[in-house]
């Protein structure tokens, strides 16, 4: 398999040195830019087309919630995108995470957990720290209005699949828990995201936190 494609976007460069050098100790991780700017970010990110950026949520000119949005609006094929964050509960990462971002990541994490990150949402198989989009949604969520028209879309069973989805589970996992082959759960994982209306996983679960399909808890 080819390495994962990685952009690092963060305006401080002791901190993209930082990265670097975690990920590109991985034979299956590369590093092939960095931007100092959202702007940059774009830009760069138009140029190499990488498979994975790990964004700052803040930086100069754009920060990392508007850049997000620029590069998922304007690529037919864009990367996944993991807002790096100091505080969890910040609301710009919920914004990140409603503007598209796969997931999010702390600057104090451990260099297995932020290779751990990368591989995962490269897979775009299963949620990335479930239970902390979960309180993110409890945080930020507003009063909820009428259900969405979805809701009433969904069949039983691709209701179930999105409460599993929420968990955090895999598509393997899920069929695994629902007694069905893979490509089964794919389709249902797939049906979920096109009723929702959603990019991936991720959005798919805030919808449903946002909806009241799921009540945090």
């Amino acid at each position: 398999m080819s390495a994962v494609k990685v952009v690092l976007a963060d305006d401080e460069r002791m901190v993209r040195t930082a990265l670097r050098a975690i990920l590109e100790a991985e034979a299956d991780l590369e590093v092939v830019g960095e931007a100092a700017t959202g702007a940059q970010a774009v830009s760069v990110v138009r140029e190499l087309r990488p498979d994975v950026v790990l964004m700052d949520v803040r930086m100069p000119e754009i920060d990392g919630i508007r850049a997000t949005e620029q590069i998922l609006a304007t690529l037919p094929s864009p990367p996944r995108i993991v807002v790096v964050t100091t505080f969890e509960n910040d609301s710009y990462v919920y914004d990140a995470l409603r503007a598209g971002a796969a997931g999010f990541l702390l600057k104090r994490a451990a260099a297995e957990e932020l290779v751990q990150a990368v591989r995962l949402v490269a897979r775009s198989d299963s949620l990335l720290y479930p239970s902390a989009v979960r309180e993110l949604a409890a945080l930020h969520s507003s009063a909820r209005p009428a259900p969405p028209p979805w809701v009433a879309r969904l069949t039983e069973r691709e209701a179930d699949v999105l409460r599993l989805m929420a968990t955090g589970l895999s598509n393997a996992e899920i069929a695994d828990r629902m007694g069905v082959g893979p490509a089964t759960a794919k389709t249902h994982v797939a049906s979920v995201l096109a009723k929702t209306g959603a990019r991936d996983r991720t959005q798919a679960v805030i919808a449903a936190y946002e909806s009241g399909f799921i009540t945090p808890r």
